[in-house]
């Protein structure tokens, strides 16, 4: 039993044994282009948010096969001796361009790219979609959460209801990115910088004689973060009360007036509201109610329309799971391969299903934005050697529906795939988190409010150059015969 973890052998199986087959048929040196992108934004909503490119760069750079993993593989039996050398030695030689985390994105544009010999970009395929597919996904579901929550601060509290510890750490860290305030989870806080904070459990209070004493003794030790849980036995009728009781007998005395309640069951408007009648009238008007109690974007918002007194949300299995779609639907597809030359020959996936029809080639991706608003007004995907000169007028027209064209004038664009990698090297700097969160908020501010519904948002328009176009239908055509 192997000892220790190597993230190196997190593959596909299949993507050893297409190495082991293009290295004995003398492929494994040809230059391939990879491209990521998804398909269809999650619960229906108008963009995703792109995350988990640091650890897809830490990934990248300790890329590494030990004699362990040498000796499992020699011991499936279906690899040759030569490719399992090359594999002692291997190392990521290629370039990768990416989006920097917290970019807002759209369906089939992609979020990263790679170049790189055969084998090396086939063999991280699989790190690079569980990676960037779990924590856009994670990052998608808690921006919509925090946007239902109208500026009212959300903390993530899913850790014990994440699936593994991956899932509960790098989801804490996806949602600070998306917009939350912090996470329950101290290690998150520890290994990223997504501030950890809490309350109590319900077992602080069944652990004192009575509910008053757990609520004084806990005001004592944390004067200034007295958060107490009035639900264990009666909100309106001990719970309030005894906190309220609490926090004039510890508090008002040391001069402290900051303070909170939380809500964990019951109806969240009404008691709420009660609780907000009930701690103005005792002077406590800065005493704040934080509710918790499996919440997602949608009970927020109604909570919000039906007047609730809330302050703040915690929100725990139904983001950090994103319950209501639990898969981002990431793809890694070949896009151009190169000849001996060093010519791009371009490659494309051809489907019954229209949406699963790749764009072909080695590409750039432009975001357009007015002007005038600053809002964004469209991608547009281009040949990688093609440039958008913002100084003219530039026509876009829909990809499907060709015959739908509009000439925008009086626009910026604006390169979204930076570079990562170049030559093995890493040439990019990352960001601090809380940078990545900053950035995040102001690129959604450049959306339009109709891209940003919940319900049948506002298609974002991710068009092709004619040149990209023209290209595509060629290589139909070929395909058909015609």
């Amino acid at each position: 039993m192997k000892q220790h973890m190597n993230y190196t052998m997190l593959c596909d199986f299949y993507e050893l044994t297409m190495g082991n087959g293009y290295f004995q048929t003398g492929i494994a040196d040809q230059i391939c282009y990879f491209d990521v992108f998804f398909r269809n934004v999650p619960d229906g909503g108008g963009f995703a948010i792109a995350a988990g490119l640091e650890q897809v760069i830490d990934y990248i750079e300790n890329l590494r096969f030990d004699d362990e993993d040498i000796e499992f593989l020699r011991a499936k039996g279906v690899f040759c001796e030569e490719f399992l050398d090359y594999l002692r030695h291997f190392r990521f030689t290629g370039d990768i361009w990416a989006v920097p985390e917290g970019t807002p994105i759209f369906p089939r544009e992609p979020i990263l790219t790679v170049r790189a010999p055969a084998i090396e970009a086939q063999f991280i395929e699989t790190y690079l979609l569980l990676t960037l597919n779990h924590q856009s996904l994670i990052a998608t579901k808690s921006n919509r959460i925090v946007r239902a929550a109208q500026g009212r601060p959300v903390s993530e509290f899913g850790s014990r209801r994440a699936q593994g510890s991956d899932g509960a750490l790098l989801g804490a860290r996806a949602s600070y990115i998306a917009g939350c305030a912090g996470t329950a989870c101290t290690l998150a806080d520890e290994l990223y910088g997504s501030p950890a904070g809490g309350t109590m459990a319900h077992s602080w209070v069944q652990m004192f004689p009575d509910e008053y004493t757990a609520f004084k003794t806990y005001c004592e030790l944390y004067p200034h973060a007295a958060t107490l849980l009035v639900d264990t036995y009666n909100v309106l009728k001990s719970g309030v009360p005894n906190a309220i009781r609490a926090f004039k007998e510890v508090l008002l005395p040391q001069g402290i007036t900051s303070c909170a309640i939380r809500l964990d069951s019951g109806d969240l408007t009404y008691l709420s509201r009660k609780a907000r009648q009930m701690l103005d009238e005792a002077g406590l008007t800065e005493c704040k109610i934080v509710a918790s109690n499996s919440l997602d974007e949608y009970i927020i918002r109604d909570l919000l329309l039906q007047g609730a007194k809330i302050d703040s949300f915690g929100v725990g299995e139904r983001l950090i799971t994103s319950k209501s779609e639990p898969v981002f639907g990431g793809v890694y597809k070949l896009a151009a391969v190169e000849d001996g030359e060093g010519n791009i020959i371009p490659k494309i996936k051809i489907s019954e299903n229209p949406a699963k029809i790749t764009n072909p080639h080695f590409k750039k991706v432009y975001r357009l934005f007015s002007r005038y608003s600053g809002k964004a007004l469209a991608d547009l995907i281009t040949l990688h050697d093609e440039t958008v000169d913002d100084s003219r007028p530039l026509e876009l027209f829909d990809p499907e529906a060709t015959w739908k064209r509009k000439t925008i004038t009086d626009f910026t664009a604006r390169e979204l795939l930076v570079p990562i990698f170049r030559g093995g090297e890493r040439v990019y700097t990352s960001p601090s988190l809380a940078e990545m969160r900053a950035y995040c908020a102001a690129q959604i501010d450049l959306l339009w409010d109709e891209v940003k519904r919940f319900e049948n948002p506002h298609n974002y328009y991710v068009d092709l150059s004619q040149k990209l176009w023209d290209i595509k239908h060629g290589l139909l055509k070929q395909r058909d015969g015609k």
